[in-house]
């Protein structure tokens, strides 16, 4: 059976299929209580173990996926826009939490999204740890706006001072406490090096990577990385009138697709493999930010040939643009 799940902060509201017969639909809080009680229906609905089918809602639900992967339940966290785009396939007019799990269900049903494993502690530790120092640089870009905007109060002056200086010293503090949490496990160390030796990668996007890409064994293709970072190009032709400009896809993972673009600029100068495309596509008269995102997708293809590898980046290894492209 297939049981699709609507996450909100304090419920989660379900729908049950067998097939394309609707079996029962419900209400539960979204608690590890509960998760219990939802476990519990199941049960009573002659569920078994089923594929469990949600929206990647960041916090609010990964406890819910996680423990229903734990009780040996197939387990799917699909991208929203996906979600959304086959609702209105479906030319479905009507709008609610409960429509919404009936929604997934059927596009767990119809479309098969591939299974979704939690990461490792240690994986999860990072991740938590560079998404805190995302916010405390966020928060710090604000309050130097704030500064630069010609504050003419001595005590807000100071108070802005005072709070940059105290997120520099938590951001200086974050950093150091992730390099010593990837230090101390093998398994996150041999990734960053594996990373880092790529040319464009430095200590903080590698980190980055490690932080928000899943187990690269979970791809089967290198297309198939590119378009959960959402770097995969999107055109808009029709006939021989509508030819408009080829932009990244909104598809996918921003916190990915932001992390390669500064990347992508230091490789079209230093990558030899990326620095050889953006040459062509300029031969190409290509716009300057098809280019950049060229360089994106390539420079993530790049890292997940050096991932499934195993093998530092070399610039010479004839086969490493074959395994990438």
């Amino acid at each position: 059976m297939i049981l699709g799940i609507d996450v909100s902060k304090d419920k989660v509201d379900v729908a049950l299929f067998d097939g394309k017969q609707a079996v029962g639909s419900g209400t539960f809080t979204n608690t590890t209580a509960g998760f219990k009680k939802l476990s519990k229906w199941l049960s009573n609905k002659g569920a078994g173990q089923s594929w469990v089918c949600l929206e990647a809602t960041g916090r609010y639900g990964e406890k819910l996926a996680e423990y229903f992967f734990k009780a040996d339940h197939q387990v799917s966290v699909v991208n929203p826009a996906r979600i959304r785009k086959y609702a209105q396939s479906q030319l479905r007019r009507n709008k609610n939490d409960q429509l919404d799990a009936v929604v997934i269900a059927d596009f767990c049903r119809t479309q098969e999204p591939v299974l979704w494993r939690p990461p490792t502690p240690q994986k999860r530790d990072l991740q938590e740890m560079s998404r805190r120092l995302d916010g405390l640089i966020e928060q710090r870009t604000r309050e130097t706006n704030r500064l630069k905007s010609g504050q003419a109060c001595e005590v807000v002056l100071e108070s802005l001072q005072d709070s940059l200086a105290f997120l520099d010293e938590q951001i200086a503090k974050l950093e150091a406490r992730i390099r010593d949490h990837i230090d101390q496990h093998p398994d996150l160390k041999q990734e960053y090096h594996l990373l880092t030796s790529i040319t464009g990668i430095g200590d903080k996007t590698a980190g980055k990577l490690m932080a928000e890409l899943p187990d690269i064994n979970r791809f089967d293709r290198v297309g198939q990385v590119v378009a959960y970072a959402g770097l995969s190009p999107q055109q808009h032709t029709s006939g021989s009138s509508v030819h408009k400009k080829s932009r990244l896809t909104k598809i996918g993972k921003q916190s990915l697709k932001t992390a390669m673009y500064f990347p992508a600029l230091s490789a079209i100068r230093f990558n030899p493999i990326v620095k050889a495309l953006a040459a062509r596509l300029a031969g190409r008269d290509k716009d300057k930010m098809v280019i950049v995102g060229a360089a994106m997708r390539k420079l993530l293809q790049i890292v997940y040939g050096v991932l499934k590898s195993g093998k530092p980046f070399d610039p010479n290894y004839a086969t490493l643009s074959q395994v990438t492209a």
